[in-house]
């Protein structure tokens, strides 16, 4: 990483303790990257039959709106290590009557009994694989060739201030290793020549990049400081170090990132700090 990371965001266990936690709170962290989200499904422009793979579809947004647009012809199946975000997937869709299938499997080796499919997606789903190659080459056998992957991943963590102002204040109360460059979790494919690597080592080719900017709603629209700060604390590893350190330092963070968070506030939209993502396509 080209600047230093919390070392407790790197590779979360989704299955575990961080997949309780995006449930949890599973409405603000997807108001928070949807803006990303919807700059990806519009750049992959999923068409009526195409067969998609939804890498790491979390709470099953993406996966039910590809659903919506490939049609009864077409099929949406969401693809995550999570139970619990799995099964509220399946919920999810039961409940909008929507014919996108949800699959509770590691993707880095997974053997999915179904037809190859046409295209891969992924929002922010691609990044956690402690050997990315051998998962990417795993996934590469589920499409059909020359299939087209479409990736969100976050950019640079000096472009994006939503993580790295927020750390500022927890560095202020608590000391943080740095991260281990390309190490699995949020930023691990900041570095575009690295992904292009692991991509390329995978049998993917034709790599081409967008990057998209712009504000992100810590904790999701129109949500107050104090709500944003409760979101950092109760749903994101940084709660979590501030948790072991002992309530005074929590507490006296808390007032930190309620004071910053205040400052960042825009009446009628949130919280709202810089962010940067790398929208990346490449062919099987």
């Amino acid at each position: 990483m080209t600047e230093a990371a919390p070392d407790a965001l790197k590779g979360e266990d989704w299955a575990g303790d961080m997949g309780a936690r995006w449930l949890a709170s599973i409405d603000r962290f997807e108001g928070m990257i949807s803006p990303i989200g919807a700059a990806l499904l519009a750049r992959a422009a999923y068409t009526p039959g195409e067969r998609v793979l939804d890498l790491g579809c979390g709470g099953g947004a993406t996966t039910l709106a590809i659903a919506e647009v490939v049609g009864p012809s077409g099929a949406a199946l969401g693809l995550d290590v999570a139970p619990m975000l799995i099964e509220r997937a399946r919920q999810r869709a039961a409940g909008a009557g929507s014919n996108a299938r949800f699959v509770c499997a590691d993707a880095a080796t997974a053997n999915l009994d179904t037809p190859p499919f046409d295209r891969l997606c992924s929002r922010f789903g691609s990044m956690f694989f402690d050997a990315p190659v051998p998962a990417f080459t795993n996934l590469k056998a589920m499409l059909k060739p020359d299939a087209r992957i479409d990736l969100a991943v976050w950019a640079n963590p000096r472009d994006n201030l939503w993580m790295m102002e927020m750390m500022g204040v927890v560095r202020r109360h608590v000391e943080i290793p740095p991260a281990v460059p390309r190490a699995p979790g949020p930023f691990a494919f900041e570095d575009l020549a690295y992904l292009e690597e692991v991509l390329t080592c995978a049998g993917f080719s034709g790599m081409d990049v967008l990057a998209y900017e712009g504000r992100q709603p810590v904790g999701g629209p129109g949500v107050s400081p104090v709500a944003a700060t409760d979101f950092v604390l109760t749903s994101m590893a940084a709660g979590r170090v501030l948790d072991e350190a002992g309530p005074a330092i929590r507490d006296a963070a808390r007032a930190d990132l309620v004071e910053l968070f205040t400052q960042r506030h825009v009446e009628g939209e949130g919280v709202m700090l810089q962010a940067k993502a790398w929208l990346v396509s490449a062919h099987a």
